[in-house]
């Protein structure tokens, strides 16, 4: 192709333009390099997915965690509850603890 050749091409001619080049070099400032490029953007809505299922787990946890507490409220069940989690007993007695093997001796 000759230079006559290449300037009458249209698609050449409209990349050649210089408000065409400045909005090029503009589009890819913005979407590689600029401070809230795609990339970056990804990123943050990946975080804000990852934060908004720890506030879903922790909510739940808070909702169990409730219940729990005003189930200690009855004094039967905190008794409970303290004997079989902390392994606590009351002044006048002993507590055996009986611990199975699971594994197989062969």
């Amino acid at each position: 192709m000759t230079l006559k050749q290449l300037k009458e091409n249209k698609f050449l001619r409209f990349i050649s333009n210089r408000y065409v080049l400045i909005f090029i070099g503009f589009a890819v400032w913005m979407f590689f390099f600029d401070e809230n490029s795609f990339f970056v953007d990804r990123k943050f809505n990946k975080t804000i997915e990852k934060l908004e299922n720890d506030k879903e787990y922790y909510l739940k946890e808070i909702e169990k965690d409730s219940k729990k507490i005003k189930d200690l409220e009855n004094p039967e069940k905190l008794d409970k509850f303290a004997r079989e989690e902390y392994n606590m007993k009351k002044e006048d007695e002993d507590i055996f603890i009986i611990e199975y093997d699971t594994i197989k001796k062969k």
